[in-house]
């Protein structure tokens, strides 16, 4: 009998440019059709924003000359995607603001994380970062055809509701 891996995980350090903060978009969305959520779904399309906007602020708000940000995504048996985005700037912790006036020009992004996911915060990433998470709920995966693929060429068992 085969044990089921419980959590999955994904790492990459990004540069802290408008180009970086994309690509961590795209990789989540390719990321997740891996494990079974395909990029039309609501579980990929909220990732998709909650990524975009945590990387836009790490690279806006969180750049050090010579350093890039880091995206980890988890899927835990816990039924919970979460998102991290790290950058080297503590000092600059995001705040939620619960109201946006139509007069604001920024500030809207954090209403929207809040909106898409279960729970946000942030807190210390040693020696002087900080790390920006996100859950988001997750329902079982689907079978795609690229994770389809995937399991063919490791054997893993498939994992698609019945």
């Amino acid at each position: 009998m085969k044990s089921e891996i419980s959590t999955r995980h994904f790492t990459q350090l990004l540069s802290a440019t408008p180009r970086g903060a994309r690509l961590a978009r795209l990789l989540a969305v390719q990321q997740l059709d891996e494990w079974g959520w395909p990029p039309s779904c609501e579980v990929s399309e909220s990732a998709a924003l909650v990524v975009a906007e945590l990387a836009a602020n790490a690279v806006t708000h969180g750049q050090v000359k010579g350093h890039g940000f880091r995206l980890t995504l988890s899927a835990e048996a816990s039924d919970t995607l979460r998102i991290e985005v790290a950058d080297p700037r503590g000092d600059r912790r995001p705040l939620a603001r619960r109201t946006a006036s139509s007069t604001d020009e920024t500030g809207r992004g954090l209403l929207l994380v809040d909106a898409l996911t279960a729970r946000w915060s942030s807190e210390p990433w040693p020696p002087s970062g900080k790390v920006v998470w996100a859950e988001i709920g997750l329902p079982r995966p689907v079978l795609t055809a690229s994770a389809s693929a995937a399991q063919r060429s490791t054997g893993a068992a498939p994992e698609a509701a019945s």
